[in-house]
């Protein structure tokens, strides 16, 4: 295990405003927002988190809807930027965030893998050469010509999959889009996680299955409203986790 810290969040506490009136329409919208009376609700998503990553590890972060999993991926991810704290990331990031993010919706597959490819700094003759390879992994070869807004959720997942790992970036970042998928793609891309932390690819992984983060995960965080409920050996935390759930339905039956 390589010594490098490769995630490193400090105190990090995001933030977001939530209106507290009901505004109908847009034109309301902004003539409250001009005479100064739309009101707004601070909400926290994420209050006062604190971990460290060591290069090639895998941690996953557990939690129910809610609990700031995704907001958290998204602020180391770069896409959010803490309210405080710090977070510093050293190494390249490919992250699996949202469903179809990165893709436009009225290209084909085709013109989406190089489009993507070249979001992620790739050169067209780099992505000509392996093409084949991201559309073997995707098993998408009878769909590549059709929009991808004609796209299940399933296969949206498999292709950006696909493009995201085609490379091994030293951070790679995973929200559930893999729930999607059916069985066997999961343990496809399951397999290709592994593969990638065996070269020192670092994970950091959000999902509702704890048998997939103890599978895959060293390491667990436990978000609850926002807060850092534990931090450990993912076993342990998981046990946890799933005993307070069962507790909570123990005492609702």
């Amino acid at each position: 295990m390589g010594e490098k810290v490769a995630i490193d969040v400090k105190d990090v506490t995001i933030r977001f405003n939530l209106a507290n009136q009901k505004v109908d329409n847009l034109k309301e919208y902004f003539i409250r927002l001009i005479k100064k009376e739309l009101l707004f609700q601070e909400f926290l998503a994420v209050k006062n988190v604190s971990f460290q990553v060591r290069q090639g590890e895998a941690w996953g972060i557990i939690g129910t809807n809610g609990s700031g999993k995704s907001t958290l991926l998204k602020a180391v991810s770069g896409i959010l930027k803490p309210y405080s704290g710090s977070i510093a990331v050293n190494g390249s990031i490919a992250p699996l965030i949202e469903l179809g993010a990165g893709f436009d919706q009225n290209l084909t597959a085709r013109e989406n893998i190089y489009l993507n490819g070249c979001v992620l700094g790739h050169t067209e003759k780099y992505m000509r050469e392996h093409f084949n390879e991201i559309v073997e992994f995707a098993e998408l070869w009878d769909f590549l010509d059709s929009p991808i807004k004609n796209y299940s959720s399933g296969m949206k997942a498999r292709l950006g999959f696909a493009v995201a790992t085609m490379t091994q970036p030293d951070i790679l970042i995973v929200d559930e889009i893999l729930s999607v998928g059916d069985y066997a793609f999961r343990k496809k891309c399951e397999q290709r996680m592994n593969e990638m932390l065996s070269g020192g690819t670092t994970l950091l992984y959000v999902s509702h299955s704890l048998d997939e983060v103890k599978r895959l995960c060293s390491h667990a965080i436990w978000l609850d409203k926002g807060s850092m409920r534990m931090l450990g050996e993912a076993q342990k935390v998981c046990d946890a986790y799933l005993e307070e759930q069962k507790k909570k339905t123990d005492s609702k039956a």
